[in-house]
């Protein structure tokens, strides 16, 4: 499941080119929380990896990329 939040994380932060300003812990909690918000949302259609939605679970973790990519450039300027 880790492994899979961390390839969640990574695949949300290359959509969005955002992912290496973040970092990979914080890809990794992008991963887990994106994959909780997706399924949470959208439902466990799509193949399963690892007991996870993927489609879902990359669409959420996106979802919050760009949410806290959008909180830590407004808090530096």
């Amino acid at each position: 499941m880790l492994i899979q939040s961390v390839q969640f994380g990574a695949i949300a932060g290359a959509l969005t080119s955002k992912g290496q300003a973040m970092g990979w812990v914080a890809n990794i909690v992008a991963g887990l929380v994106g994959s909780w918000l997706g399924e949470s949302l959208l439902g466990t259609w799509g193949p399963v990896v690892a007991g996870m939605a993927l489609i879902p679970s990359i669409i959420g973790a996106v979802i919050v990329v760009v949410i806290v990519s959008w909180i830590l450039s407004r808090s530096h300027n």
